[in-house]
């Protein structure tokens, strides 16, 4: 009967442990994909900033006389497409899409800039001014907002992959998160040339 009534015990004991730890582990991680969540709707907040600045510029560039038509479309239908890309955190590939999405836009954007140079009416204009300025501390923001999302992710990561968290992500589908990663080619030196003669 002791025997009986000790196992007894020792099972509850066991059981109020394990779900002691499971609910302890699964808080945790419910926090950890919580707190990724609202970290990458910060650097989705930062890119609609820039958004909104590049529709403020293209309508600036747009009001400018004899400007590169092209150019400029390039860039509207670069932000048109960054803007539709839907991200679910959970799936890599999307968040490589919007990646990808948002170096076009950018690149479009640097095109733009470049050909803007050429127009002395339209870089003495205020808003344009305001602009350069606004934009540099955006791409700031976003940058640090990036860097922010992979820290929350690293550490959601962790949770997820270190014993006995491991065990509990398993059996309650808490999976590994993607990092952002840097643009294709940006470990690469950008090619300087000063052609002064």
């Amino acid at each position: 009967m002791k025997t009986k009534s000790l196992g007894l015990i020792v099972v509850v004991a066991l059981i109020l442990v394990l779900g002691g730890c499971g609910c302890s582990s699964y808080n945790g991680l419910v926090k950890g994909d919580q707190s990724v969540k609202q970290v990458w709707s910060n650097v989705e907040t930062n890119y609609q900033r820039r958004t909104d600045l590049y529709s403020s510029v293209i309508k600036t560039i747009e009001g400018s006389a004899n400007f590169e038509k092209s150019t400029l479309k390039e860039v509207i239908e670069a932000r048109a497409k960054a803007t539709s890309v839907q991200v679910d955190i959970n799936d890599p590939e999307s968040l490589a899409k919007y990646q990808a999405a948002q170096g076009q836009l950018q690149s479009a954007f640097g095109r733009l800039m470049a050909v803007a140079e050429a127009y002395p009416d339209l870089k003495t204009t205020k808003a344009f001014q305001d602009f350069q300025t606004q934009i540099e501390g955006t791409e700031n923001r976003i940058n640090i907002a990036r860097q922010d999302y992979n820290k929350s992710v690293n550490d959601y990561n962790l949770q997820v992959k270190t014993f006995p968290n491991s065990l509990f992500a398993g059996i309650f589908g808490f999976k590994e998160k993607a990092y952002y990663k840097a643009d294709a080619g940006s470990e690469k030196a950008p090619d300087v040339n000063f052609n002064i003669k």
